[in-house]
């Protein structure tokens, strides 16, 4: 009985990660200017709160400074699929954040991730319909 049990379950891990396209995590690293900082994350907490507000396909948008050094963003992102991200890249309130912050911001590295359980993070970060 277990045994199929436990069958049964993989089978189920796989058809839904098969059914779906896969998730894009990233993690932003992006160094302010410290005379824009104030200013730079009143923009971004606007934008990201709007992001996963009004798109379905944002699962996540989560800024954080280091304590060490405010101004050193971290951003950790993840989108439903590449096409939701792409959809988010044109979006009014995205485009306003990437335009009027651009003198603001020192250096900036995306890194894309991979996610070690797609099929429970998908839990953790579901949003209520």
């Amino acid at each position: 009985m277990k045994l199929i049990l436990t069958i049964l379950l993989t089978f189920q891990c796989i058809y839904a990660s098969a059914q779906t396209s896969p998730m894009l995590v990233r993690i932003s690293e992006i160094e302010i200017f410290p005379k824009y900082l104030k200013e730079y994350t009143a923009i971004l907490k606007t934008e990201a709160a709007a992001s996963v507000k009004l798109e379905q396909g944002v699962v996540a948008i989560f800024p954080m400074f280091q304590k060490a050094d405010s101004t050193q963003c971290r951003i950790v992102e993840i989108y439903a699929s590449r096409e939701a991200y792409q959809s988010h890249l044109k979006t009014p309130h995205f485009q306003h954040y990437k335009t009027s912050t651009v003198k603001m911001v020192k250096s900036l590295k995306l890194v894309d991730m991979n996610a070690v359980d797609e099929v429970t993070m998908k839990l953790l970060f579901r949003k209520d319909k």
